[in-house]
């Protein structure tokens, strides 16, 4: 199913109808602030296998996903003060912390050994009304083009400014239950990710945002 939703001020009731999709394990092609994404509800254990298997993902390849606020993202992960100080001045924005997690993240989710997990809050319309009507985090990993052996594309091609969303929509259109369309076209630029487990941040990916994360970082060492 496509769903066309207004990229700023997204129609309540097409938001519920896809909300019920997902509480029922649907598998989704939705927009961020950053890229499109193949998502899912958090907590439903069958469409987060199917998310790895579009992706071609392994269980010890940990899973990010999304939350409405920095509040939100305290459920589901261990917040040092250090880590909130970070988190409240980058957020919401193109920005994955890495955290340990608390009880409520899945297994299979998380990263296996370490326990972390990536959480992000965007700074997207759609997505924010898409969260505070599941009232769940959303998976969010990057949608990529699949080739027709259904093979995923190689970087180096599918993040490129020539891909359009119609190129993923009829990538995907076979794989994912929903897709939406805000008549935008997708980012090409990924997060930064930054690590926030030990008591001083660490930039892992330099994506969207990146120098205003490093400037922040800094000043937290003086």
């Amino acid at each position: 199913m496509l769903y066309t939703l207004h990229s700023e001020n997204p129609q309540a009731r097409t938001v519920e109808t896809i909300r019920d999709a997902l509480r029922n394990g649907a598998v989704m092609l939705y927009p961020t602030d950053t890229v499109y994404a193949i998502g899912c509800d958090l907590n439903s254990k069958s469409a987060v296998q199917r998310v790895r298997q579009i992706k071609q993902l392994a269980n010890d390849k940990p899973l990010t996903f999304l939350c409405p606020s920095l509040s939100d993202i305290a459920q589901y992960a261990i917040v040092t003060d250090a880590a909130y100080r970070v988190m409240r001045r980058l957020i919401p924005g193109p920005y994955t912390f890495l955290l340990p997690t608390t009880k409520l993240v899945p297994r299979l989710v998380m990263h296996p050994k370490r326990r972390t997990t990536g959480i992000r809050v965007p700074d997207h319309p759609v997505s924010l009304a898409l969260l505070n009507a599941l009232g769940n985090p959303i998976i969010s990993t990057s949608a990529h083009l699949i080739d027709e052996a259904g093979d995923v594309v190689p970087d180096s091609i599918a993040d490129s400014p020539n891909i359009s969303r119609f190129d993923l929509f009829d990538c995907l259109e076979k794989r994912v239950d929903l897709i939406i369309d805000t008549g935008t076209e997708p980012g090409y630029h990924v997060s930064t990710i930054l690590d926030l487990t030990e008591e001083e941040p660490i930039i892992v990916r330099r994506g969207l945002g990146w120098e205003a994360a490093a400037s922040w970082a800094a000043e937290m060492r003086y």
